[in-house]
């Protein structure tokens, strides 16, 4: 009997790193792929993004709807509550053999907490990992413990989440799934690009991509206004702006970066690029600027430096094509400048990346592998691993 493999996917980003595990368990003969869409994915203001899931051919088994149009940590709490509801519903109709998510939103974890009363197994990625400026960070680890399989990015993370109590036996050191695209997208040429962006680049450009640091409330337009500056202090940079995720204080953003275009009309926003667009500019411009956890996993891998500004990713590992600044323009302005030297080229080039521990960019033949031999039996019932010598 085949192995029911349920995958929750609720924003753009997420997809594009689930997207070739979808695709190997779609074609893998011992598994019945079910997909969860839900949250960004379903909204008009996001851009309706599940169509670019069945774009791609995936079936989406169901469509659960959650996310409300407030802009408040109130609202997202809410729409956790509504995901839950509609989590219970879907999982009790698929009565899949095993969950598998992604990282470490709020819908994430609605889902798995649903998943935990349901006795459904969840097989997590990307866990261990910190982000110690977002509510992201026990997000990530809450469902580690609500987890059985752990599916992780880098050795360190393996040991964080063995450090957490979880079996060394249930963790698997399978690598960063945003480099597979890597390996398996062809990447489109700078004019392709220019015509499907309509947009016209410059000698030097960057691509922003600026998340709420949740953790600090109210500091998201300051910030924003902050960078906003710096890159008119740098007027002979092309910017393309992609939008923030669906975060307190996220649509405010939208408002400075909208504003900002129009006064600017050199530059462009999206609210999505996909997967390949993205991967495409990133290869393209000279920088990736913000604090998006893609500039310190994929980013380097393609030759291109990141400025990452602030606290959002504080705790991740970096490679050294990564610059770290505070949001103060004055200090963005100077990251810019090393970054866009000919000198630091020599360090971009290196394309040395702290996520892809195994050097191939073959994470989801990995995960696919993971879940196609886990035991399941008994597998909800967890010991807690005491790590050999106790506390020191």
């Amino acid at each position: 009997m085949n192995r029911r493999v349920c995958v929750l996917t609720g924003t753009r980003a997420e997809y594009g790193l689930l997207r070739w595990i979808l695709e190997d368990l779609r074609e893998a003969p011992d598994f019945d792929l079910q997909v969860i869409a839900t949250c960004m994915h379903l909204s008009p203001e996001f851009g309706l993004t599940y169509r670019e899931i069945e774009a791609d051919g995936f079936n989406i088994d169901r469509k659960v709807e959650m996310l409300l149009s407030g802009d408040t940590p109130s609202s997202v709490a809410k729409s956790m509550g509504l995901g839950m509801v509609g989590f219970s519903d879907a999982l009790a109709e698929l009565q899949p053999d095993v969950l598998l998510v992604l990282g470490d939103r709020f819908e994430t974890i609605s889902c798995v907490a649903a998943a935990l009363v349901a006795r459904v197994p969840v097989a997590h990625i990307q866990g261990g990992e910190l982000s110690e400026g977002a509510i992201d960070e026990a997000i990530r680890h809450s469902i580690t413990k609500m987890s059985q399989i752990h599916l992780v990015a880098a050795d360190e993370y393996r040991r964080r989440v063995v450090q957490l109590g979880e079996h060394p036996r249930s963790v698997h050191l399978v690598g960063g799934p945003s480099l597979d695209n890597i390996q398996r997208l062809d990447l489109l040429r700078r004019d392709t690009l220019e015509a499907a962006l309509d947009h016209k680049f410059a000698r030097q450009n960057v691509l922003v991509t600026f998340h709420p640091v949740t953790l600090e409330g109210g500091t998201a337009v300051s910030q924003m206004a902050e960078l906003l500056s710096a890159l008119e202090m740098r007027p002979d940079i092309g910017v393309i702006f992609t939008m923030p995720n669906a975060d307190p204080e996220g649509r405010a953003l939208f408002d400075q970066i909208e504003a900002f275009v129009e006064e600017h009309p050199q530059h462009s926003s999206f609210i999505s690029l996909g997967q390949l667009r993205y991967l495409s500019t990133v290869a393209q411009v000279d920088a990736v600027v913000g604090n998006s956890s893609s500039g310190l996993t994929e980013v380097p891998s393609l030759g291109t430096a990141t400025v990452n500004i602030g606290d959002r990713q504080r705790g991740r590992l970096k490679a050294p094509s990564v610059v770290d600044c505070r949001p103060e323009r004055e200090e963005i302005v100077a990251a810019l400048d090393l970054v866009l030297a000919p000198k630091f080229q020599e360090v971009v080039e290196q394309r040395v990346s702290p996520y892809d521990p195994h050097g191939d960019g073959q994470t989801a033949r990995r995960v696919v592998e993971v879940l196609r031999t886990a035991d399941l039996h008994d597998i909800l019932k967890k010991r807690f691993y005491d790590l050999p010598g106790g506390l020191e």
